[in-house]
């Protein structure tokens, strides 16, 4: 009877542990989880596993690892706040696939995605047929964010080129657009140093320009 005790005691004190670290590391819903918080989700919830079925270890060598991970987990999302690449490189980039009605094959195949998977999406959003619609982005989450032609006025979607001051030149060739071509129309727009802008789309013939907060 005292060992039942012991490991309801276990399970409801590390899942009090769990719901600390999972509000410390920040709220995000399960679609938009990257591959490193799933990893490190797996990981805690396998050591609150090993920890409940071994009721004589000691807790504390349990739950170390956990708030080990938790940490980890916090000063690399710091570090992805603080840096574009460092972001890309852990959580990917989003993937346009379908541009202005064409299908980007080129895009699929770097992503390993296929066809079966863009219907197969396609179909989860009610949307039956391909010509319908105007842009498809494979998302860092795996989801896919769909803009059909009927919901499009004016055809465009948000294309940043512009992140924490760093150009995004994949998505300049995405609109036929040089790097000189920004940087010459933002003067015009009064923007000379482009390490002060935070982010920038071009929208529509018109920029959206947002400045870092510190140097407004």
């Amino acid at each position: 009877m005292e060992e039942y005790l012991i490991i309801v005691g276990r399970t409801l004190f590390l899942y009090a542990v769990i719901l600390l670290i999972f509000r410390l590391m920040g709220k995000r819903e399960i679609g938009e989880l990257s591959i490193l918080d799933l990893v490190v989700y797996i990981m805690i919830a396998e050591l609150a596993v090993v920890a409940i079925e071994t009721p004589d270890s000691e807790i504390l060598k349990n739950v170390l690892p956990m708030l080990l991970l938790m940490v980890v987990q916090i000063v690399l999302a710091i570090l992805s706040l603080k840096s574009k690449t460092f972001r890309d490189v852990v959580d990917g980039k989003p993937t346009i696939i379908i541009n202005k009605g064409k299908i980007d094959e080129n895009a699929m195949r770097k992503q390993r995605y296929n066809f079966d998977d863009l219907l197969l999406q396609l179909r989860e959003k009610d949307i039956s047929k391909i010509s319908d619609v105007e842009f498809a982005i494979l998302e860092s989450s795996g989801t896919l964010s769909v803009f059909e032609k009927k919901d499009s006025k004016e055809g465009g979607i948000t294309i940043p080129l512009i992140i924490d001051g760093t150009i995004q030149k994949t998505n300049l060739e995405t609109i036929n657009k040089s790097d000189f071509w920004l940087r010459q129309e933002l003067r015009k727009e009064g923007y000379k140093e482009l390490s002060n802008i935070s982010f920038c789309s071009y929208e529509n013939g018109q920029f959206y320009v947002d400045l870092l907060d510190e140097r407004k």
